[in-house]
């Protein structure tokens, strides 16, 4: 019997001690799961209203959270309004309102917050935009454990999607792969998804289905992937018990005001975006808000419904009473203010003039050369400028936005990180920055109003989408009346001598080239492509400056060492154009032409022994190239081979005859 009173008393305390385990791992705070949509329009979702059919999964998440139908971002950027999101507070605050601006070390920001609190952190990002090492996003993978992003300037051969942006469906891999990793709880999972940003280029069947409408194919596809990520959160127990918010972070402008794309204007296209949160058990379901709150609010939401401290440098509030009041009760606790927004990009792109705007009641101001007022109530598609007519209510509405600004301000400013490789990433994605347009950057006076220009400003955009995709014809045209408009704009010049040297019009290309080098000298790109144009016009000396010149701004690009190389061979530098090919095979073994040429020159060196690996890759990567398997013909026959030169031969011939039937 005391054997068996012994047996009891343990199991019972066994029991006890599971209890309290299953207690403590119960007090644990719920996982985050942050999702941000880029370039999303809130009339685009269903749980806002619209009838398109293209977000059920994001409808279905809605359901079970609280939906804002009045959210607003304060920048139509993406890494300046992911900031915002992230660290509570404002661009005139965090100093983020340009492209490429590091993130201060003193901001608060939500994953080192919540990695101090013992929360495992990732990110996974669809955009070199929000890549830290890209100098794009410096300082944004700060308190995270893992940051998934890793892009590069496209190479020849690659499209965007296997360099410079992620399509849905790759992030969503990342991201589950990491997740089914995962066994301490809680995590901090932040998810990026970039496809509806341009170009609109939709995967099947979605690009079949959506052929009439790209973006909202872009939408669809993301949506899909959404449900995706959704049945993992499901497969490892976190999608109940998580709190979930997704958020857009700026809308996207389909010609409206005369805006194409974003970052120029302050309008509902472009600033009204969506904004769902569901709380851990779907404890508040099917709850629709329709006081007008911004995207500062966010992070302070979010740390607030997870039971952590809000830093007192969060310039948000929190919206989680807003959120679990019913009925009349929501008014006590509605956020007090207006919605404040900004754009410099008109200024750090053209030099034009930026933009402040206020959400006041019915109104919308804008603070812009022409000021501009409107009366959303009654006008919600901002038509009619009331600024002149009711000039009462447009002065009282400057002076709460300067009032507003000065208040949430803090001095300094931070300093953007704009080399010319990255402006060159950037403007990959079609964006301008400072360092593009060189000597035409806006001084101390407010420059032109951006409404008057905005058409400059969407033939660039679409003539910079064309170049990236070598579509040089089309894009000729465009930047011949950009450049009617700008005529001293570094970039446009620079893109109108590549597309010229694209089509093979090198002596026309030269002299764009070198005004855009006047305007901009760092600028690596221009060089390369005027040192390209000398070098079609056979004066290799003049070619082989701008390359020297060239890498010595881009040093880690394989391309340019390939070349230089190239015009150091035709010059006769034979010693200097194989280092020259070595240094591109350093930065990328994989580089045919650098193999290629290597091989040769060596095989003219007579080392053949040592140029015959080189051409062994070339045929590799580039099996159909003619000039490989002759030239491997060549050294196979000078080191006695013959079998295998006269297969080589063989092949070289055949493939002749393919090109030339």
């Amino acid at each position: 019997m005391p054997i068996v009173r012994r047996l009891l008393w343990l199991l019972l305390l066994l029991s006890f001690q599971a209890i309290q385990l299953l207690a403590v791992e119960n007090e644990k705070p719920p996982s985050l799961i942050l999702i941000t949509i880029d370039t999303t329009r809130a009339d685009r979702v269903g749980f806002l209203g619209s009838k398109l059919g293209l977000t059920p999964n994001l409808d279905a998440l809605a359901e079970q959270g609280a939906v804002f139908s009045r959210a607003y971002a304060h920048v139509p950027l993406t890494t300046p309004s992911h900031a915002t999101i992230l660290t509570g507070t404002y661009p005139q605050f965090n100093h983020l309102g340009s492209l490429g601006t590091a993130l201060a070390k003193d901001l608060p920001y939500l994953p080192q917050i919540l990695r101090t609190r013992g929360y495992t952190t990732a990110a996974f990002v669809g955009s070199q935009v929000l890549d830290p090492k890209s100098a794009a996003a410096p300082g944004f993978s700060r308190g995270f454990d893992i940051y998934d992003a890793g892009f590069h300037s496209r190479n020849e051969g690659e499209d965007r999607y296997s360099s410079e942006e992620r399509r849905a469906g790759k992030v969503v891999d990342h991201a589950l792969a990491w997740l089914g990793k995962q066994t301490k709880r809680p995590i901090f999972l932040w998810v990026h998804f970039y496809d509806p940003h341009d170009p609109y280029d939709p995967p099947e069947p979605f690009k079949s289905k959506y052929s009439a409408s790209p973006y909202d194919g872009e939408i669809a596809y993301m949506d899909s992937a959404l449900g995706r990520l959704f049945a993992g959160l499901k497969a490892v127990g976190l999608y109940d018990s998580a709190l979930i918010a997704v958020v857009a972070d700026h809308g996207e402008a389909f010609g409206e005001h005369g805006e194409e794309s974003h970052g120029y204007f302050l309008y509902d296209e472009t600033i009204h975006v969506p904004l769902m949160i569901k709380l851990p058990s779907a404890r508040v379901a099917g709850e629709k808000i329709d006081a007008p709150i911004g995207l500062v609010d966010v992070a302070p939401t979010l740390l607030s419904a997870l039971g952590a401290e809000i830093p007192a440098s969060m310039q948000g509030k929190s919206l989680l009473p807003l959120i679990e009041k019913k009925g009349a009760e929501k008014k006590d606790v509605a956020p007090e203010g207006p919605i404040y927004s900004e754009t410099d990009y008109p200024e750090s792109a053209f030099g034009w003039s930026w933009l402040r705007a206020l959400r006041s009641g019915k109104y919308l101001y804008i603070d812009a050369p022409r000021r501009e007022l409107y009366d959303l109530s009654s006008d919600p598609k901002a038509s009619h400028n009331l600024a002149e007519s009711n000039r009462g209510v447009a002065d009282t509405l400057q002076a709460q936005l300067d009032q507003f600004r000065q208040k949430t301000s803090r001095q300094g400013s931070a300093q953007a990180n704009i080399s010319p490789q990255v402006a060159e990433k950037l403007q990959a994605l079609g964006y301008v920055t400072s360092a593009s347009h060189g000597s035409n950057a806006a001084g101390s006076k407010r420059g032109p109003d951006p409404k008057d220009l905005i058409e400059t400003a969407n033939l660039l955009h679409h003539a910079l989408q064309s170049v990236d995709e070598e579509h040089y014809r089309p894009a000729i045209p465009q930047l011949e009346r950009v450049l009617k408009v700008v005529p001293n704009m570094a970039l446009a010049n620079q893109e109108m001598g590549r597309a010229l040297n694209g089509v093979e019009r090198y002596s026309e290309a030269i002299p764009y080239l070198q005004k855009a080098i006047e305007l901009n000298p760092q600028s690596g790109r221009a060089r390369f492509e005027l040192g390209a144009a000398y070098g079609a016009t056979e004066n290799w000396p003049a070619s082989a400056a701008q390359f020297e010149a060239a890498v010595s701004r881009l040093p880690d690009s394989d391309d340019l060492r390939f070349f230089l190389g190239f015009a150091y061979d035709n010059m006769g530098r034979t010693t200097d154009a194989e280092k020259a090919y070595r240094e591109a095979l350093r930065i990328n073994p994989n580089h045919f032409k650098a193999n290629l040429m290597l091989g040769r020159v060596l095989g003219m060196q007579n080392n053949f022994s040592g140029a015959l690996p080189y051409l062994q890759k070339a045929a590799k990567l580039q099996p159909t190239s003619t000039d490989v398997h002759q030239f491997l013909a060549n050294v196979y026959q000078e080191l006695g081979q013959m079998d295998n030169a006269r297969r080589e031969q063989a092949e070289a011939a055949r493939l002749g005859r393919s090109a030339h039937p």
